[in-house]
């Protein structure tokens, strides 16, 4: 008897671990947390937030706490609408916190969050530990119905890599100041530590040179970021714990400075700013004085302006064509014995090295400096071939990843949430992988604009500040897109704009306030893929950026949903889920005839007709397919080739758009051939 009652106990105590666990593993993934923080533990209980809710800080005085703490309570009051008592007899939550860190490339980032039923302990070694940690306090937020909380956790969480940054091009299309602050604002919310301001290229300067001024007076079309304005840029990321590295390209990609003072270039000749897109000649002299001396005093002068260590020069997609040309340049290089182009950009950088360490500045660089001998503190920003990331270390120099987080290639969140730096397939020693500082998701913005720029950037940059912050092992798919699709909500209640600006954008290109018809359309098309809208037609810098093309984002939610729907019910054979689809068709096949009406009220609309023409005609396909197959009717061979037919014409792209439904209806209708 006794050892029955001990087995059954025992069960019984099993049984209760398990239910345990299961909890656990439940709860985990109702958080909804991005980045995933490294350890989780639930703990009993909720964290209930009223009106005499207090914050006290435990440390150092620190500007970042302040702010972040004034962050947190505005942020908070918003989402509950709870009028919080200005002078809180409650300091319930506790910022403890040894130091202040300096903005550093291994600056202490980890943070332990221990929320109770009683109060709320945020610890951190350094005040960024501090901001990190109120960020994911504030991703926590859940309300009963009755309530709004804080479900009883401990979290103890720390960043896989030091450099997580987001590359902003500012030349080809100038984003004014309040962009770049709402994208700090985002950036922070997700745990990116570094804003890459990419601030020249061929179609634009733009910073203020008080020592060159034409820089900026003829070479900007009047769009620039003033010194006093690129100091409130620093300042703003500084409060969330983010570095600002400035990029000014060179040798290559400088119309714009050449434009300015034509001696900066390699040969004589009428030089003109650019408007169009693409690797261009004009290129600074590497083989005069005037130059080196020019980007001295140059250098000098940003040095004081960007605090950040890093420096970065470009050095990408030099054609070298006016260093041909040149004379002057093929016979220095014969002097010098410089064999080819690839060993004058060599030399050219490490002209530039020498001035910028006197400055106190290291070098990062796009992979074709690769070639340069350069220190071996050198970044190396990998961004042609991801092979190139594994030679960069293997010669000692230290990298982060860009290739495959190119985010104007339009391409779907899973793709950069798989792109590992460190792939389970390579192997490396430890040593390696440390010089591997992390990635930087790139937003070039020859088709995009301060209107449509965010919807390019958010959600999907989450996806690469999660791969950056959290374990590697994070892999799962469909979980990380259910946290994204909560996590896009939360940043645009913070101010992101890639959901409000869709919409204006939305009214403007229907003429109208009523825009549920080419909302229903634009849910079902993405942006041609990779660089295939270049090809289609020739942008400008003037070119219009307000088609239904810059209102679609990449990867919407609502193609997943339906294919979602679509697999379960050629599994299931379910009732329900056939209605719900038969439902969606049926939009589907009257759009056609909706958007033809709302054309004529807006002629921008009708080059997106044929689309629509095209989803018209295979919804009603698949109608047909769906009852034929209910109705046990056998499969006629000329029909099926008309529907594949039309499938087919269905795939191609119209209005730099695509639709993504197609290979959703193609399962349901290839399905009646078995």
């Amino acid at each position: 008897m006794l050892l029955k009652n001990l087995f059954l106990k025992s069960l019984f105590l099993l049984i209760i671990s398990i239910l345990l666990s299961f909890q656990l593993y439940s709860h985990e993934e109702e958080l909804y947390l991005m980045p995933m923080p490294r350890e989780i533990k639930r703990l009993q209980g909720e964290f209930i937030i009223q009106k005499d809710f207090g914050i006290n800080i435990l440390g150092p005085y620190s500007h970042r706490v302040l702010k972040a703490k004034q962050r947190f309570l505005s942020r908070l009051a918003k989402r509950t609408g709870i009028f919080f008592s200005l002078n809180p007899e409650k300091l319930l939550l506790n910022l403890e916190y040894k130091k202040i860190a300096k903005l550093s490339l291994f600056m202490n980032e980890s943070y332990l969050l221990k929320i109770s039923e009683n109060n709320i302990l945020v610890r951190a070694e350094t005040d960024i530990g501090i901001v990190r940690g109120l960020e994911t306090l504030l991703q926590l937020l859940r309300n009963n119905g009755k309530n709004y909380f804080f479900p009883a956790i401990e979290i103890k969480d720390y960043p896989r890599f030091p450099w997580r940054g987001l590359l902003i091009d500012v030349s080809r299309h100038f984003m004014p100041v309040d962009v770049i602050k709402r994208n700090l604002d985002t950036m922070a919310s997700v745990k990116l530590n570094v804003l890459h301001l990419h601030l020249t290229d061929d179609q634009g300067f733009r910073v203020e040179s008080k020592s060159y001024p034409r820089l900026h007076e003829v070479a900007s079309d009047g769009d620039y970021y003033t010194q006093s304005q690129i100091k409130e840029i620093i300042d703003y990321a500084d409060e969330r714990g983010i570095r600002v590295v400035p990029e000014f390209d060179m040798p290559g990609h400088t119309t714009s400075w050449i434009v300015a003072y034509p001696g900066l270039g390699s040969i004589s000749m009428p030089y003109k700013m650019e408007r169009a897109y693409g690797v261009k000649n004009p290129v600074l002299d590497p083989s005069r004085k005037f130059v080196y001396k020019f980007l001295e005093k140059f250098f000098k002068e940003m040095s004081k302006l960007f605090p950040d260590p890093y420096f970065h020069i470009g050095g990408d997609e030099v054609n070298g064509k006016h260093w041909n040309q040149s004379n002057r340049i093929q016979k220095f290089m014969k002097k010098n014995k410089i064999r080819n182009n690839k060993e004058l950009q060599a030399y050219f950088n490490k002209k530039i090295q020498k001035i910028l360490r006197k400055y106190n500045k290291k070098i990062i660089g796009w992979d074709e400096i690769l070639e340069s001998d350069l220190p071996k503190d050198t970044v190396i920003q990998c961004w042609r071939d991801k092979k190139i990331l594994y030679q960069i270390i293997k010669k000692g120099y230290y990298t982060i990843l860009s290739n495959g987080y190119y985010l104007d290639l339009c391409l779907p969140s899973s793709y950069h949430y798989l792109n590992d730096p460190i792939p389970e397939q390579i192997e490396l020693f430890d040593s390696e992988k440390k010089r591997i500082l992390g990635g930087e998701a790139a937003m070039w913005s020859e088709l995009v604009n301060a209107e449509n720029i965010d919807s390019r950037i958010w959600p999907r940059t989450a996806v690469i500040a999660e791969r950056l912050w959290s374990s590697s092992d994070l892999k799962d798919i469909s979980n990380m897109y259910k946290r994204l699709e909560k996590l896009s909500l939360y940043l645009d209640s913070l101010g992101a704009c890639h959901i409000k600006n869709q919409e204006m954008m939305l009214r403007r290109l229907c003429n109208s306030r009523e825009i549920s018809i080419l909302k229903e359309f634009i849910r079902v098309v993405e942006p041609v893929k990779y660089y295939s809208r270049h090809k289609s037609r020739p942008y400008t810098i003037f070119s219009p950026l307000s088609r239904v093309v810059d209102a679609a984002i990449p990867d919407p939610s609502f193609p997943r949903y339906f294919a979602g729907l679509v697999d379960n019910y050629l599994q299931t054979n379910d009732k329900g889920l056939e209605n719900k689809i038969l439902e969606i068709l049926m939009r589907w096949k009257g759009l056609h005839s909706r958007l033809l009406q709302l054309s004529s009220n807006s002629p921008v609309l009708k080059e997106i007709l044929p689309l629509s023409n095209n989803l018209s005609k295979i919804s009603e396909i698949c109608i047909k397919a769906i009852k034929m197959k209910n109705r046990g009717e056998t499969m006629d061979i000329h029909w099926l080739q008309e529907a594949i037919n039309a499938l087919e014409t269905a795939k191609q792209p119209y209005a730099e758009l695509e639709l993504i439904v197609v290979d959703s209806i193609e399962k349901i209708i290839k399905s009646l051939e078995k």
